[in-house]
């Protein structure tokens, strides 16, 4: 080998090197996104928040391996509004989506649809739920409606398709099904939507054993008054009252128990398998049989309905859990972990007994903040961190454009947060906007919107009542104690009215 070509080989090799080192640490330009989103699943049950109630080692993977946001909100706490919210990037009097009765439209601008136009592959498996057909999607396979637990149908990109099993299993066997059968040549953008832990929480019959004898953490404000709290007052969302014996808890009997929604359960487990009503009969028979002979009155059948309520829902979250993993493991072992984004988060809160209370809609800590996990491929250096500054639901879309480097739409409302994500250090908003907008409704919550800062919060009911609220958090994080008449706080109140006014001018509310 001549000096010359010695010297070109060595130039060569230190050229490779430099390249390879100057591109250490960046970004890939174009990761791929999958988004993952359950339905009503709690912060309180996700053990990278909480970990009194249930392990949630594959959700908490997500976080160890990337971030956790621990002040994660959402701007209308139900579940056709909150998925237009997260579509548009904008909060619901913009998209037009106030409540689960409007039908989305999905003429108007998504970021699934703005990734499909920039060159991604798109796709949605799960959950839709918005009345109108899923637009901006290569590919879409949804439920009907709010699907059910078991044996469920989906439409496939308009066709009518029926299914076999469990829904949590299905749609990650469809979901990944598609991961192996997507055009390899683009990057993709894969919605995952699971129907769990929606209401009547039906576990899998696989994990029925999973919480036998263990008796759950009873909420402090179980047995809420709502003393000096008009509107939580009027609720019809209570563990003790309004939670059903056989629709909900599956106490299903020859015909003694004549709940108001029996004949719907009815419907629901009369769609199992053979093999499936077997073992649901199996498993229910022992607890009906039980819970007769006890013949429960007062405080008592309230606390039983609590547990049976906890195990039921915890089984669905288990189910969800080892479901993730299975598509986390999938992404490793294809390698696509590489250069994928991957989010978890709920469509919104959920109570766990606190105030007594099932469901969400309240702007109240339970209803009002949802998980928020994000992990990223290793070259973003992005690993096993907590983001304590406030974010919302209409913060995700903006989100995943600017790493897909698209520019974001001055229509959408929320920020991105690559910034905060990426440690700079940047003004970030003081204070998050809610509005719910669904009255009358089966729960009896009144509309109302409000304000958030770190501290504070500053709720107006209105409509058929005209009723403030004032929390602070820090000394009243349970929010049993409302201080808006309270002399003490007449200038936070003046500063949060101020700043209230503000924000709406600002989002464009007219109330």
């Amino acid at each position: 080998m001549n000096r010359k070509k010695t010297i070109l080989i060595l130039w060569s090799l230190l050229v490779a090197f430099f390249h390879v080192s100057c591109m250490k640490g960046q970004a890939p330009k174009r990761p791929n996104i999958i988004f993952i989103m359950t339905d009503d699943h709690s912060y309180q049950t996700l053990s990278a928040y909480d970990d009194r109630f249930i392990q949630t080692p594959n959700l908490d993977r997500i976080a160890k391996e990337g971030v956790l946001f621990m002040n994660s909100f959402v701007a209308n706490s139900i579940c056709a509004p909150s998925r237009a919210t997260i579509l548009t990037g904008k909060y619901s009097h913009k998209n037009g989506q106030l409540d689960n009765r409007t039908r989305f439209d999905s003429s108007q601008v998504t970021f699934p649809k703005l990734l499909r136009d920039s060159g991604y592959e798109t796709a949605i498996v799960g959950k839709w739920h918005l009345r109108s057909e899923p637009t901006g999607f290569d590919h879409w396979e949804v439920l009907i409606g709010q699907g059910d637990y078991y044996n469920s149908d989906f439409i496939k990109n308009g066709e009518h398709k029926s299914s076999e099993g469990y829904v949590t299993d299905v749609i990650t066997d469809k979901s990944i099904n598609w991961l192996k059968n997507r055009n390899k040549e683009k990057p993709f953008s894969l919605l995952v939507h699971h129907k769990a832990t929606h209401r009547i929480w039906m576990p899998d019959t696989a994990l029925f054993d999973l919480f036998k004898g263990v008796d759950f953490e009873i909420p402090g404000n179980f047995f809420d008054n709502y003393e000096g709290r008009e509107a939580a007052a009027a609720h019809i969302m209570g563990i003790d009252k309004d939670m059903d014996l056989v629709y909900d808890l599956k106490m299903l009997d020859e015909g003694e128990l004549q709940t108001k929604y029996r004949k719907s359960y009815e419907r629901i487990i009369a769609q199992l398998s053979p093999v499936q009503r077997k073992a649901w009969d199996n498993y229910y028979q022992p607890i009906l049989d039980e819970f007769k002979n006890a013949d429960l009155k007062g405080k008592a059948l309230a606390l039983w309905k609590y547990q049976r309520y906890m195990q039921d829902y915890l089984q669905c979250v288990q189910s969800v859990d080892n479901n993730v993993g299975r598509l986390l493991d999938y992404l490793d072992e294809s390698g696509l972990a590489e250069n994928t984004i991957v989010v978890y988060t709920s469509d919104q809160g959920f109570y766990m007994g606190e105030h007594g209370w099932f469901d969400k809609r309240f702007m109240y800590e339970e209803s009002l903040r949802t998980p928020l996990l994000m992990r990223f491929p290793d070259e973003y250096g992005i690993r096993g961190s907590k983001i304590a500054l406030m974010v919302q639901n209409i913060d995700y879309a903006p989100t995943l454009l600017d790493y897909a480097g698209i520019e974001i739409p001055e229509e959408m409302q929320g920020l991105s947060m690559k910034p905060i994500l990426e440690g700079e250090s940047i003004q970030w908003r003081d204070a998050i906007y809610y509005h719910y907008y669904e009255f009358p409704n089966e729960h009896g919550v009144k509309m109302h919107y409000g304000i958030r800062t770190d501290r504070y919060k500053l709720i107006h009911f209105y409509e058929d009542i005209d009723v403030w609220e004032l929390y602070d958090l820090e000394n009243d994080p349970s929010e049993m104690k409302n201080i808006y008449s309270d002399s003490d706080y007449i200038d936070i109140i003046k500063m949060l009215k101020i700043k209230l006014n503000d924000l709406e001018k600002n989002i464009g509310v007219d109330i």
